[in-house]
């Protein structure tokens, strides 16, 4: 499907999730086995992305405001399984958003996770609107990527706090680092 659409990454998250975004089968801990299960299927996923030419691309959630339940969904968990199945076919979709909410000190989540990122997402928080209407430092964080090196897929998924054109130019330009 993503070559007929053209797309170079399908996203994936640590269970399904329904309608509302919830665990279809909601998880309170997460087991030795389960982990054994989540890393065997996992390379499964990359070895299919190698074979038809896609990456995958496991995104983290937060357990604490809107995904509880959801196995693998701290930034940590995502980044420890995609390191172990280490196949440039299988990689991280670092959601900002998200890792704001669970787990902070996003820069030095960015500066450990980013060999293994395949795509940053990003929107503040509260309110999972653009850059520049919350509490996270997107100059910061823009800046720092920038000096890692990052040159990947920055995605903007959130909600416009009024004008959609108005709330795409605050994504560019927090994202546009003079160099």
């Amino acid at each position: 499907m993503a070559r007929r659409l053209g797309i170079p990454r399908l996203n994936l998250n640590g269970t399904g999730l329904d309608g509302d975004g919830l665990a279809v089968i909601p998880v309170e801990q997460v087991t030795g086995t389960m982990w054994l299960a989540a890393r065997d299927t996992l390379a499964r996923v990359a070895d299919l992305g190698e074979r038809h030419g896609v990456q995958f691309v496991l995104e983290n959630l937060n357990l604490a405001v809107d995904r509880p339940g959801v196995p693998f969904a701290r930034a940590q968990d995502c980044l420890a399984l995609v390191a172990s199945v280490d196949n440039p076919h299988l990689r991280m979709m670092l959601d900002i958003h998200h890792a704001q909410i669970g787990e902070r000190n996003l820069i030095a989540l960015c500066r450990e996770a980013l060999p293994w990122v395949g795509e940053i997402q990003v929107a503040d928080m509260p309110g999972r609107c653009e850059p520049g209407t919350g509490e996270i430092s997107y100059a910061a964080v823009a800046r720092a990527l920038a000096e890692m090196g990052y040159r990947g897929t920055i995605g903007l998924e959130a909600f416009a706090s009024g004008d959609p054109t108005v709330a795409v130019e605050a994504f560019r330009n927090a994202f546009t680092v003079a160099g």
